[in-house]
């Protein structure tokens, strides 16, 4: 933990009808399960979802308002220095593990030191050029200790990580999506396309999104962080490429679908060109809906500069059967990034108002 507090933005709840609060013996996931009793005044034990650029933002306001997080993290990415060492050796795209962790670095000398260090890439007109030097020291230990969790647990101990970073699936996936017009030749026809970086960047509209293998195996520390969880947060990211793949994986799943978690939802700040050109805030709710129709959510949090339309997005909440929270968080520079601080501001807050009276409190 940092000991920052978070600056507090202001935050607009639309419940939908009939929404009830769940009991609270519910918030005691862990006994009910057999487990130890939480201490009061133990911080919430919250899981993130998702992979890239978008998890990271998550993450990097998670450690601010939690030492309990859990990052699980897609394992698809097959362009830049992943892709090279996934092809070369046939290990796990490293590349969003190293973001994940580089993300849950502390804002001290040794963490932030870390944080370059494991992002540096190397320029060259050699073998190395572009390879990041986390990507290399992930897989080496993985080459050494034969095993992704301790491995990725030795890499978080080394950096001071505020937070654990764990694969969705032990195996290496390829990305698949039914894109409408991703040839710009015959734009009503629906093509196969293979490959995250290549849907990541189609012109067309994606459709829909599976994973080869179809029913991967989930890293089962993974599934057990999410059902031990008192939070489950899922975005924001590349909606088809980082999002939505972890619906797919089916012991994750079941996990996310029976965990006694409170479930977070948290949108973009923008369409992203390509996969998500042209997105409204309710149709990426609906799309992540189609490909996990048994999924319930309890809040989706966005923008409330970007969702101008709120009275359609909690219609499109409602399907989940979850609240929407409108808050800022975005940086103030005018791009489509979050603000830690403020996203930090925003988790915490949904937290206190949707949790149940947690231990934590």
């Amino acid at each position: 933990m940092t000991g920052r507090t978070p600056r507090l933005g202001r935050l607009r709840r639309t419940v939908p009808e009939g929404r009830r609060g769940r009991p609270a013996a519910e918030g005691r996931a862990a006994e009910a399960r057999g487990g130890r009793p939480r201490r009061r005044g133990a911080q919430p034990k919250v899981v993130a979802l998702g992979g890239g650029m978008g998890l990271s933002a998550s993450l990097a306001a998670l450690r601010r308002i939690t030492g309990d997080l859990t990052a699980v993290v897609t394992v698809a990415d097959d362009g830049g220095s992943s892709g090279r060492l996934r092809d070369e050796l046939g290990v796990l795209p490293p590349g969003d593990l190293r973001k994940a962790l580089a993300a849950l670095c502390g804002d001290d000398d040794w963490g932030q030191t870390w944080a370059r260090v494991i992002q540096h890439r190397f320029t060259s007109q050699g073998d190395l050029h572009d390879h990041a030097v986390g990507n290399l020291l992930i897989v080496a230990l993985w080459e050494q200790l034969g095993d992704h969790v301790k491995a990725l647990d030795l890499v978080g101990k080394l950096l001071g990580a505020h937070g654990r970073v764990l694969p969705m699936s032990a195996v290496p996936l390829e990305l698949q999506a039914l894109v409408k017009g991703h040839d710009p030749a015959r734009p009503d026809c629906v093509d196969t396309v293979r490959g995250q970086a290549t849907v990541a960047l189609t012109r067309g509209e994606v459709q829909s999104v599976h994973l080869v293998p179809h029913d991967p195996p989930a890293v089962p520390e993974a599934v057990e962080a999410v059902l031990d969880a008192d939070w489950v947060v899922l975005g924001p990211g590349s909606w088809f490429s980082s999002v939505i793949p972890h619906l797919l994986v089916p012991e994750l799943l079941d996990a996310l679908t029976t965990t006694k978690a409170r479930r977070v939802l948290s949108l973009n700040l923008a369409p992203q060109p390509g996969e998500t050109a042209g997105f409204s805030p309710q149709r990426h709710v609906e799309v992540l809906g189609r490909h996990a129709p048994k999924l319930a959510l309890d809040v989706v949090l966005a923008d409330e500069a970007a969702a101008p339309d709120r009275d359609v997005l909690t219609e499109a909440a409602k399907r989940f059967g979850a609240a929407v929270e409108l808050a800022p968080v975005a940086r103030g520079d005018g791009t489509p990034r979050h603000d830690p601080e403020l996203l930090a501001a925003a988790y915490d807050r949904i937290f206190r108002m949707h949790g149940r009276i947690g231990p934590w409190r």
